[in-house]
């Protein structure tokens, strides 16, 4: 089967395995009582985020959960560069002009001098926070477990709030997992409150991270200047998503760890992670 599958793509099926490596799959709480009240014992989880697992049911119905940190935060934090890059220099939208064959050249911009704010400095945002130094960029960052030691090497400066980093960034990068209290931490009442004009947001991380319906809004009054996405709220993406065909907006199909060196690396430890696990 081809992810990420459906509660109800699983339900069928779940309680026929002992064991299952998953990608972004829906592993409700009814998907595992389900599975559990077959042959279902073990779930390793091929990547990092859990947030579609129900770690509260697999603890009550003894099912133990892996994941594979610390295997892709390179790949990440690379394609966040690569969005961001592509964006300031038109790539995107010049490369489909000289493949209809134009010659129409668009003005740029540079991210030498710009600040970038990292909300969640974790793994892939500390990967971030190095790299940007290089570019000739200032980093404010975000998170609740402030590593002071990293923050003075890289320079990096603190901010207390996720209004602050909308308010003093060129570029924000969003590095949190989805939980109850991140849902939509870019929402519509921050945007037109703290939003910096012309803001360009990425985000690599989550969909449910942000908003839908007031990015959308805010790129249509020019309140943010871009919004360059690797997930949605929505995956698959559904043919008549909106803003998909917007030239201030890139999406790409969720591949931000999507290299032969990082599938190599999550596939292994997803496979040792089971073995692990089914050897007790």
């Amino acid at each position: 089967m081809r992810g990420p599958l459906r509660e109800d793509e699983l339900l069928p099926v779940i309680a026929d395995y002992d064991a299952v490596i998953c990608g972004d799959d829906e592993y409700t709480r009814h998907v595992l009582e389900v599975g559990k009240a077959g042959k279902f014992k073990f779930l390793s989880k091929y990547g990092v985020g859990l947030d579609k697992v129900d770690l509260q049911a697999a603890k009550e119905l003894g099912i133990p959960v892996r994941n594979c940190p610390g295997v892709n935060q390179i790949s990440v934090a690379e394609h966040v560069f690569a969005l961001l890059l592509a964006f300031v220099k038109n790539i995107h939208i010049e490369h489909n002009i000289t493949k209809a064959g134009g010659w129409k050249r668009l003005t740029g911009t540079e991210i030498y001098g710009k600040t970038i704010g990292i909300a969640g400095l974790g793994s892939i945002g500390k990967e971030v926070a190095k790299r940007a130094p290089v570019f000739g960029m200032k980093v404010v960052a975000l998170d609740p477990n402030w590593d002071e030691d990293f923050a003075n090497e890289y320079s990096i400066i603190r901010s207390d709030s996720i209004e602050n980093l909308l308010e003093v960034s060129d570029y924000l990068t969003l590095h949190m997992p989805h939980l109850p209290s991140t849902e939509h931490m870019i929402n519509e009442s921050r945007l037109e409150r703290h939003c910096k004009k012309g803001l360009v947001l990425i985000n690599t991380a989550r969909g449910k991270l942000v908003e839908t319906d007031a990015i959308g809004r805010a790129l249509e009054s020019g309140l943010l200047g871009g919004y360059l996405a690797d997930v949605l709220d929505i995956e698959p993406m559904p043919t008549n998503y909106p803003m998909k065909d917007w030239p201030n907006v890139i999406i790409t199909p969720h591949i931000g760890s999507r290299t032969s060196d990082s599938v190599i690396r999550q596939g292994s430890m997803a496979v040792v992670n089971l073995i692990v696990l089914v050897s007790g």
